[in-house]
């Protein structure tokens, strides 16, 4: 840990410099802080629990662009963004539950094409080449029986 200051508008601030090293990763990362209370240890896991953050709403970004809100006002902003990050919730959901490792953009976009077709999706993610036959029979245990 470093201690250092620098002026901005004429004022000294004081920064400190914590380098954490990652035995899992087998490497080092440098934080800047200018919280002197906090362990250093604690401001390492703050600075992960951000990055994960960060990695989210890249994630949103990259899958679900938002290139205009449907409306105007900030109730209407915010449920198309909620909408997203539901979305987005579910498809980590459906991504785990999975067998075959699909990368998270790959299986969107392929359940996007898929959105309105009538297959069974856990069975076109295990194998996307099987029979069309295959994919769009349903077990009898799992079909609706109206009548």
């Amino acid at each position: 840990m470093s201690v250092s200051a620098f002026k901005k508008r004429g004022r000294d601030i004081e920064l400190r410099r914590i380098a954490y090293w990652d035995a899992a990763k087998n490497k080092i990362f440098g934080f800047i802080s200018n919280n002197f209370l906090i362990s250093p240890d604690k401001i390492a896991a703050i600075y992960k629990h951000r990055w994960q953050i960060e990695i989210m709403f890249k994630r949103l970004k990259q899958n679900f662009p938002l290139t205009y809100f449907l409306g105007n006002n900030q109730n209407a902003i915010e449920i198309q963004i909620w909408c997203g990050l539901i979305i987005q919730l579910l498809m980590l959901v459906v991504q785990r539950r999975t067998r075959r490792r699909w990368a998270y953009p790959h299986m969107v976009s392929m359940e996007r094409i898929h959105l309105m077709t009538y297959i069974d999706l856990f069975k076109f993610l295990k194998n996307p080449g099987h029979t069309w036959e295959y994919l769009t029979t349903k077990p009898p245990d799992k079909q609706l029986i109206l009548f």
